[in-house]
């Protein structure tokens, strides 16, 4: 697969290959908040990570053992074959002083709506990389991933500045998101990989489709 390269010229194998022993360094945490029409059942709240604040983290999650290199520089994870509840995320990529990050690598992967990865095919579904716009954003059009034995769903990701260190991390859902008859309670509270921290907030299900927002703060050097 031919390798892209960002403005500088730096590739994706290098942002990956330089961050890989620092990936406990760097920090993320979800924003978001506040939303009308949350999902939340009436009287239960979601503890918030805390926002965007000068010198403010938390811990990174592991990477797992389903990662590839050198996913499809692409925004939407929904390729042939892939149906479910639909997810539209956003969010921005800061540093810790709370400045948006341009050209900032954004690598995801994730179970499908079978709770199967795709491992043995260069369709790389479920797979893709992307970089920060020139305000520090990117979206990501996706589905809420399924539960696999001794997972909830969750969806890994990969976020490094230019010649930053690596976060990787999973992000998780609500404890009453409606998807594939799981019981996201349930799940959330028998997985020992599952933090609070990096829940995202969605909010209501309109149209099968979630919308959800989650920030990443990450070191630069």
């Amino acid at each position: 697969m031919t390798e892209e390269h960002n403005d500088d010229g730096t590739t994706r194998r290098s942002f990956i290959a330089t961050g890989t022993a620092a990936t406990a360094a760097v920090a993320l945490t979800a924003a978001g908040v506040g939303w009308a029409g949350s999902s939340l059942a009436e009287g239960q709240t979601l503890p918030l990570t805390p926002q965007c604040t000068d010198g403010d983290d938390t811990p990174p999650v592991i990477e797992g053992p389903y990662f590839r290199r050198n996913s499809p520089l692409r925004t939407n994870l929904r390729t042939a074959g892939v149906t479910g509840v639909l997810l539209s995320l956003t969010g921005f990529v800061y540093d810790l002083r709370c400045k948006p990050l341009a050209n900032v690598l954004v690598d995801f992967w994730q179970a499908d709506q079978r709770g199967a990865y795709d491992n043995s095919t260069t369709a790389y579904r479920g797979r893709g990389h992307q970089f920060t716009d020139a305000n520090g954003a990117y979206t990501l059009e996706t589905i809420i991933p399924n539960e696999y034995p001794g997972r909830t769903p969750h969806i890994h990701v990969k976020v490094q500045a230019p010649r930053g260190p690596v976060l990787t991390t999973q992000l998780y859902f609500p404890d009453n998101t409606k998807a594939y008859n799981v019981n996201f309670a349930a799940a959330n509270r028998r997985d020992a990989y599952y933090i609070r921290d990096t829940v995202i907030p969605l909010g209501p299900l309109t149209a099968n489709r979630y919308q959800g927002k989650f920030d990443f703060v990450v070191r630069t050097a």
